[in-house]
């Protein structure tokens, strides 16, 4: 297979002909509408017959190197559309989605309406095994009942849109667009517009991207975009913590798209407003809405919802502490029971999001029970699944740990990962252990000694990497620092007591392979503060993909 990461120049039929059969999680394509735009080398303006033999190749390579649940996403032009959806599912693809794209600075026609949308179909392989992250926040869209009649039945995570997106609405007659309609608003990346990259003149909206990205795909899948352009949903692809590959035809934008994807990094957020609806004036004259922070609903704390959360609490808690009881499934559910049964407003995240600025506000009972005294070197077999688990979803869902934590539908996902990535424990120990990792990166005793000895570290020969199999020696004890790589880059740096039974693990198990771990170099180092030193410079300096951002020290590795 082709390696990914990568912008491969050149045809995309012959480029894709390349990626092994059923490899590929996502296919987003943007292709030439066959308008007569100009581009620096493809003819935008063939024979009908000619384009359309054209796509079917194209849509062909797309359709083999797909895995049996994969999606394909196109945006296309009103002139192909009905043509390119016939042929896709000719090939085999399956229709999920029509979506319509509405934009301002739309392109001016002389003779006919302006040109102010695009389709984008949401095509499947399989119309029952697909991925549909529709838990996903950043994906759902807040309802009328919460924007305008501040209901409290309202469901306080939105609803998923239809399949006409509007993300401005602000600007429609009332009654209009609205952000849960099929017709999807967002203005085009006009010549103005700060995250304009100047080399392509058809260039997509990262937000746009995003939500596509986040529904059909998740960290770690590989994402691949036929027609490379400007690069967006490559560098979205490469923020989200996806894997990414491109094809583009033009030595050009090859090249500019090389240079735009050196600058952008694994965790940085999408260009543009992620929210028009909240961060725009608004037009219409409802009654008071409800209030939104980061995109979510905040429900107002009041004295009788805070005397209600505490009861709850404690009679829920057994006398733990708050921080225990969202690691525990069992005392969480029995809070969310407990508060449902005060009939207070909102759902699991809400409470305990309200339960959360409780305790930090040090308004709860004092916890009675110890809770979970276990050592680092005791989490040690899950401590590593449970950062890497910690960093994927937090891309994904653009969270903090607390955010995730009061979120159900992010620690499903966590506890599953989790559990992929280092079976046989309990979703308490992975949670325990993702909070531990954040105590532990925070403690001064830790943070100056990464500071102190960076430039120790940075003066230190690195040791020579080996492939994997060759550190694999059963029964040895080797405590120390590990870095882990694919062919293009560090993806994960850890620490343990028994590196090679660690190493094992990771080379036989099917998670982590997805990430392709070829190599390893290994620091003997023995010391616990004096790892934790090591590995927080090496992280700031390398920026893997799994290690999670609490371990980016300020003064270490550069950071």
């Amino acid at each position: 297979m082709l390696p990914t990461n990568q912008i491969h120049q050149g045809s995309c039929i012959d480029g894709m002909a390349q990626i092994e059969t059923g490899k590929v999680d996502l296919v987003f394509a943007d292709p030439p509408f066959n308008i007569g735009y100009t581009y620096d080398v493809y003819d935008d303006q063939r024979e009908a017959a000619e384009y359309l033999e054209f796509c079917e190749a194209w849509i062909g390579q797309a359709h083999r190197i797909l895995k049996p649940d994969g999606t394909f996403w196109l945006a296309i032009g009103d002139e192909y559309a009905a043509e390119l959806k016939l042929l896709s599912q000719k090939l085999g693809f399956h229709c999920r989605s029509w979506v319509i794209w509405y934009y301002t600075f739309g392109v001016n026609c002389v003779r006919g309406f302006s040109r102010s949308h695009t389709h984008l179909f949401h095509f499947v392989k399989d119309r029952e095994q697909f991925t549909f992250n529709g838990d996903n926040p950043l994906v759902r869209v807040a309802s009328a009942r919460q924007l305008v009649y501040a209901d409290k039945r309202a469901n306080s995570r939105g609803r998923l849109p239809d399949n006409t997106w509007i993300l401005r609405p602000q600007d429609s007659p009332p009654g209009g667009f609205a952000t849960s309609h099929d017709t999807w608003f967002y203005s085009r990346v006009a010549g103005t517009f700060k995250e304009r990259e100047g080399f392509h003149g058809c260039q997509m909206p990262e937000q746009i991207l995003g939500r596509i990205l986040r529904i059909s795909s998740n960290p770690g899948d590989v994402v691949v975009d036929p027609f490379g352009g400007s690069g967006t949903t490559l560098s979205v692809a490469k923020k989200l913590g996806r894997q990414w590959m491109g094809f583009e035809l033009s030595p050009e934008y090859a090249e500019h798209i090389e240079s735009r994807m050196a600058q952008c990094n694994i965790g940085d957020p999408l260009d543009g407003v992620e929210d028009p609806l909240g961060s725009s004036p608004k037009t219409s004259q409802g009654r008071t809405r409800t209030t939104f922070k980061n995109g979510r609903p905040v429900i107002p704390l009041d004295d009788e919802t805070r005397q209600a959360i505490v009861e709850s609490f404690t009679e829920a808690s057994g006398g733990h502490s708050a921080d225990f009881v969202l690691c525990d499934p069992k005392l969480s559910t029995a809070f969310s029971k407990a508060c449902r049964s005060r009939k207070i407003a909102g759902d699991p995240r809400i409470w305990n999001t309200m339960l959360l600025r409780l305790r930090k506000s040090k308004q709860l009972p004092k916890a009675v029970e110890k809770g979970r005294r276990s050592t680092w070197s005791e989490m040690e077999p899950f401590q590593n699944a449970a950062e890497i688990a910690l960093r994927l979803i937090s891309l994904d869902y653009a969270m903090t740990l607390d955010e995730m934590l009061c979120t159900p539908a992010a620690m499903e996902q966590f506890d599953q990962l989790a559990a992929m990535l280092s079976p046989g424990h309990s979703p308490l120990d992975y949670r325990w252990a993702a909070l531990s990792l954040r105590k532990r990166a925070r403690t001064k005793k830790f943070q100056s000694a990464a500071a102190e000895q960076d430039s120790h570290w940075q003066a230190a020969s690195a040791p020579k990497s080996k492939p994997i199999q060759d550190c694999l020696q059963a029964g040895k004890s080797d405590a120390g620092v590990y870095e882990i790589a694919n062919d293009d880059e560090t993806i994960y740096v850890g620490e343990s007591n028994q590196i090679s039974e660690r190493l094992a693990n990771i080379a036989q198990n099917d998670a982590w392979q997805r990430f392709s771990p070829t190599r390893v170099r290994i620091w003997k180092v023995d010391k616990e503060i004096d790892r934790f030193a090591l590995r927080a410079h090496l992280i700031g300096r390398e920026r893997p993909l799994l290690n999670s951002k609490f371990l980016i020290i300020e003064g270490a590795g550069g950071a």
